[in-house]
């Protein structure tokens, strides 16, 4: 099991969790600050299959939004091992 840690502009928060969640993957939001002048970020938590790994990957590039400046950071994703994931 992987855990994917995706932290993206505030604007892009919604568009990404709608469209994980409605091909059944389950996500966190947290809000987050960082970056220049302290912009507004989110960051979503989603733990996921080995397998579905490139899955959950290929809808947040899909989903997170173009900028003008081609330099500036769309998102930064981490894929994590997870050891053990537990819920009740």
């Amino acid at each position: 099991m992987k855990l994917i840690i995706a932290i993206l502009r505030d604007v892009d928060n919604d568009p990404v969790s709608h469209a994980l969640t409605e091909e059944k993957f389950r996500v966190t939001c947290i809000a987050s600050t960082g970056g220049f002048l302290r912009r507004g970020q989110s960051t979503l938590l989603a733990g996921v299959e080995d397998d579905q790994v490139e899955q959950a990957l290929g809808i947040i590039r899909k989903e997170v939004s173009q900028t003008e400046n081609s330099d500036t950071r769309r998102a930064v994703l981490f894929v994590v091992n997870v050891d053990q994931f537990i819920q009740f």
